[in-house]
C-alpha cells in the first residue's frame, strides 16, 4: 500500500515540481520502488520534467478524474516500469469554477481525489502529489488523501511568513478533515550559499520549526542550473540523468530524512 505524500506550498517558484520529480527519480533509480506522480497543477510541469513537452495535448488528465468522467487507472501514463504519472494541464485552472457551483453533484468536495487514489494505492510503493501554489479546493483534496506533507521552503523575502502560513493551514486541515496527516519535513530549496540573506532565512525557518516541533531537514537543495538543464536537454530529472553529480546527490541524501524506508532502509 503506497504512502501518499503531498508537496505543498502556497506560492509558486519554490521548487515543488523539482522536488517531486527528482525525489521520485531518486527512489526509482536507487530503491527500485514503484512510484506514481499525480500532478494537480495546471501548468503540467511534472510531465514536462519527464519529456512530455505539451501537457495540453493529453486527451485526458487529472481534471477528468476529479470531474468524475474518467478513472485514474485509465489516465495514468507509464514513463518507466517503476514510474508512472497521472498528468495535468490547463484544464485544472478551471476546476473550481466547474465544481463549486455544482457541489450538489459531487458530494463531499474534499473527497474528489480520495475515492480514485484509494482504488490504485495498492499498485505503488509511493505516491507523490504535485500541487498548485494555493490552499484552495485542489490543495484540500490533496491533503485529504495524503499521509504526509513535504513543504519546500525557498529562502527569499517573506518566505518564512509563507512557510508559517502553510504549516498553520496544514495543522488546521488536520484537525478538521484528516487527523492522520503529518508533516514529513520542511526542505530548504534553491539555496545560494554565497548569499547571506539565504543563510539568515534558512536559520529563521529552522528556528521556527524547532520551536514548533517540526522536522526541517538537514539536507538542503542548492540553487543550480543543472536541474533545469536536465529537464530542458535530457527530458528527465537530474536524479536520472546526472545522479553522480555532487549537487544532484543532495536528493539522494534527502531520501533518508523524508522517507521511512530511505537509503538506510
Amino acid at each position: 500500500m503506497a504512502e501518499v505524500y503531498s508537496i505543498s506550498m502556497n506560492k509558486g517558484g519554490v521548487g515543488k515540481t523539482s522536488l517531486v520529480t527528482n525525489l521520485a527519480g531518486a527512489i526509482t533509480k536507487q530503491m527500485k520502488k514503484k512510484v506514481l506522480i499525480i500532478d494537480t497543477d495546471g501548468q503540467g510541469n511534472s510531465s514536462i520534467a519527464f519529456g512530455f513537452k505539451q501537457p495540453n495535448d493529453f486527451e485526458y488528465t487529472i481534471y477528468d478524474v476529479l470531474m468524475g468522467e474518467k478513472n485514474a487507472k485509465d489516465v495514468i501514463i507509464e514513463v518507466s516500469p517503476h514510474l508512472h504519472i497521472l498528468p495535468s494541464n490547463k484544464d485544472m485552472n478551471f476546476l473550481e469554477f466547474d465544481i463549486l457551483p455544482n457541489l450538489h453533484q459531487y458530494g463531499e468536495p474534499f473527497k474528489l481525489l480520495t475515492r480514485h487514489v484509494v482504488g490504485i494505492q495498492d499498485q505503488y510503493d509511493y505516491i507523490f502529489i504535485d500541487t498548485p501554489p494555493s490552499m484552495g479546493l485542489v490543495a484540500g483534496n490533496v491533503l485529504a488523501i495524503a499521509d504526509k506533507v513535504i513543504i519546500p521552503f525557498a529562502p527569499e523575502t517573506f518566505g518564512v511568513n509563507g512557510l508559517i502560513n502553510v504549516i498553520e493551514g496544514v495543522s488546521d486541515f488536520k484537525k478538521k478533515e484528516n487527523p492522520s496527516l503529518e508533516i514529513a519535513g520542511v526542505v530548504g530549496m534553491m539555496l545560494d550559499s554565497r548569499t547571506s540573506l539565504h543563510g539568515e532565512l534558512i536559520k529563521q525557518a529552522r528556528q521556527y520549526c524547532f520551536e514548533h516541533d517540526i522536522n526541517m531537514c538537514d539536507t538542503v537543495i542548492p540553487k543550480s542550473i543543472r536541474f533545469a538543464n536536465a529537464t530542458a536537454y535530457d527530458g528527465k530529472p537530474a536524479t536520472w540523468s546526472d545522479s553522480n553529480n555532487p549537487i544532484v546527490k543532495a536528493y539522494y541524501e534527502l531520501l533518508e530524512e523524508v522517507l521511512p524506508h530511505g537509503k538506510k532502509g
